[in-house]
């Protein structure tokens, strides 16, 4: 039988880090360097929180976020051997749902409406393993929780940490 594999998608698929910051240069006119965030939570990353979180709920912001290097060729790979679902936290922005689907169906053409989860808690999830850039998500996670980094991560201490997709490979193959 195949192990399971849950992934996130922001920050894990999908490039959300660069997006923000992009999305606040364009609307703000405010330039915040990447590795400025580094340690930080997100709301807390940007000069002002609640313009930050406006962005979330604008047309197209989850849409035309980019793929996170070597995701899609990662994720191909170990849909072969594991079995796979996307899983995001897709509630809090309603208008994601529809955003997040178009994107996974052009960037992720290969992975069934079947094995896609927009949920508001992923502690409903049961998988073997769980790739996420957060641990409110991991520490409910009832398999292997892997911590992908991302900057608003960077000074939390977790077990298991890969820092991208080719390390996140090399874990799971080794531990299946």
């Amino acid at each position: 039988m195949r192990k399971s594999i849950a992934i996130d998608m922001d920050h894990v698929l999908a490039d959300i880090e660069q997006q923000m910051i992009k999305w606040y240069s364009d609307k703000y006119g405010v330039q915040v360097e990447a590795e400025t965030l580094k340690g930080k939570p997100e709301q807390e990353a940007f000069p002002d929180r609640e313009k930050l979180r406006d962005l979330l709920f604008m047309p197209g912001f989850f849409r035309t976020a980019a793929v996170i290097e070597g995701g899609i060729e990662a994720v191909k790979q170990l849909s072969e051997d594991f079995e796979v679902y996307i899983v995001s936290a897709a509630m809090e922005f309603p208008q994601s749902l529809a955003e997040k689907k178009e994107w996974l169906t052009e960037h992720f053409p290969f992975i069934s409406w079947k094995n896609i989860v927009f949920c508001g808690d992923k502690g409903i999830i049961d998988t073997d393993f769980m790739i996420d850039d957060h641990m409110k998500n991991l520490n409910h996670c009832k398999g292997r929780g892997i911590l992908f980094t991302a900057n608003h991560n960077a000074n939390i201490d977790y077990d298991v940490r890969v820092n991208n997709w080719k390390e996140a490979c090399d874990y799971l193959y080794q531990n299946r």
